[in-house]
């Protein structure tokens, strides 16, 4: 009996179905994305910061967030997001005593502060330190809105003492900064309204 021959698949154009089924795919496939925030860190402190002092009860700023996202400052006053810049910023700027010894310097008081200098309220910019509390249960986003205001109010009340002593912003000192590294005037100018203004805040451990 004659053998008879098998006809060949011709798997040419395979290859090409293939490569046209994958890009069908990767256009039509939806991909999750991770999403996530643009925050800045706290500063660095320096390296040969002194042991801090003990604390006066007046000059820390309390800002407590609740599992039901409520804000409550001072431990008796419940506010909105809005509200905490302004209020963080009059605590800060209140100058009602002297500061703490600045680059060796006797402490002094905030002649640049234009706050009411109430007694019962921070001595000194940089004195006054502003305490975040959460919850376990706070949502991330009120949490970090309430931070981004807090952070705001030293960018706000730096921004209104670089205009005053040189005619433009701090944040606007910061990008020239960044686009001339070299410029040394500019780095002592931004620095010399860091130390008028730390950003001092520390965030707690949340509450169960």
């Amino acid at each position: 009996m004659a053998k008879r021959d098998v006809p060949e698949i011709n798997a040419g154009s395979m290859a090409d179905i293939a490569f046209l089924l994958l890009i069908f795919f990767l256009v039509t496939t939806t991909m999750d994305v991770d999403t996530g925030i643009n925050r800045k860190l706290p500063e660095k402190q320096p390296e040969d910061m002194p042991e801090p002092p003990k604390l006066k009860e007046k000059n820390v700023f309390i800002v407590t967030v609740n599992r039901n996202n409520d804000i409550l400052v001072e431990g008796e006053t419940f506010m909105t997001v809005d509200q905490i810049r302004e209020e963080a910023m009059n605590f800060i700027d209140n100058g009602g005593g002297l500061g703490n010894p600045i680059d060796g310097a006797e402490p002094a008081e905030c002649d640049w502060c234009e706050g009411s200098k109430d007694p019962e309220s921070s001595d000194h910019p940089n004195k006054a330190v502003i305490s975040l509390e959460s919850d376990r249960g706070t949502s991330y986003g009120t949490y970090i809105s309430v931070q981004n205001e807090l952070v705001a109010a030293y960018t706000e009340l730096r921004n209104r003492l670089s205009e005053k002593m040189y005619g433009t912003s701090y944040e606007q000192m910061v990008k020239d900064a960044k686009n001339n590294p070299s410029n040394e005037t500019l780095k002592e100018r931004i620095d010399i309204i860091k130390k008028k203004y730390p950003q001092i805040i520390s965030e707690a451990e949340p509450t169960k």
